[in-house]
């Protein structure tokens, strides 16, 4: 959510839905840029073309990432759950953690030389959705199920989970922390979030006026001061103010698409557009 940038979310490739929620490329003008980065649940894989391709880990708390002048970025947001099978280790050690992908996976510089000469970003994007899809490992599906019960619109809790799915509150907090990076409580914290964070998006892009009340019972959350708490306590900025900034960043630009990004988080919300879909480069 930066002003003097393209950034386009789209669908990842067929072969990545399964382990993707959506996947972007970003084009920076002559300024430099510090991002600021929302937790979302999952982990991120993005690299600036030219360098080394990073991993940025399940964030509990907003991170910011810089992007050199005239930039191009692509990446993939992964859904949570994910990025223990793909990084071979842990996710809670991932967990608000910018790591350069060279630490995680062997040969890498391969696929830095052939991001770097893609003749498009979309290629670039296509070149690394398919290292992606490679490296990934095999999802756990009893987080998986957790994840789906964890999400804003669902009723219920992380202290329902464990009757629900047949598990020890011990193991499922073990195999999310494994998994996900977190456990179920605090994936419950970052899932409402990012409904929010999905609700200030979608409203942007419709143009209707801000209704900071009426979103936070939507995403889950108790009453406007609930919501407050949250958003300074994760973005470090009052709601207000999250709005107010991505309304400057992102309101009536043509060359700024989250739709990919913030519908999956608006379950039965028939107004949602479709996501862009990207065509193989």
């Amino acid at each position: 959510m930066v002003a003097g940038s393209s950034y386009l979310d789209a669908e990842p490739m067929p072969a990545l839905r399964s382990l993707a929620s959506s996947v972007w490329i970003q084009q920076v003008g002559d300024a430099p840029l510090a991002q600021r980065s929302v937790p979302h649940g999952g982990a991120e894989v993005r690299c600036v073309l030219g360098e080394v391709p990073r991993l940025l880990g399940p964030l509990t708390t907003a991170a910011h990432l810089d992007i050199p002048a005239g930039g191009t970025v692509v990446g993939i947001r992964l859904r949570p759950g994910v990025v223990g099978g793909l990084a071979g280790m842990p996710a809670d050690e991932l967990a608000d953690t910018d790591v350069a992908a060279t630490d995680l996976w062997r040969d890498l510089n391969r696929l830095t030389d052939t991001l770097g000469d893609a003749p498009t970003p979309h290629a670039a994007l296509d070149q690394l959705q398919r290292f992606v899809g490679r490296a990934a490992g095999e999802a756990d599906p009893v987080v998986d199920e957790a994840v789906r019960r964890l999400m804003p619109w669902r009723a219920g809790g992380p202290a329902v989970l464990p009757d629900l799915l047949s598990i020890s509150e011990r193991q499922l907090r073990r195999r999310c922390r494994a998994t996900v990076g977190m456990g179920p409580k605090e994936l419950q914290r970052v899932l409402r979030f990012h409904g929010f964070t999905a609700r200030i998006q979608a409203a942007v892009d419709r143009a209707e006026p801000g209704d900071l009340a009426g979103w936070a019972v939507e995403a889950g959350y108790h009453d406007q001061a609930h919501l407050t708490r949250e958003c300074r306590r994760i973005a470090g900025v009052t709601p207000g103010e999250f709005l107010a900034q991505y309304r400057a960043a992102c309101a009536g630009a043509d060359d700024h698409d989250h739709v990919a990004a913030y519908r999956p988080m608006l379950l039965g919300d028939g107004r949602s557009v479709q996501a862009r879909v990207l065509r193989p480069a």
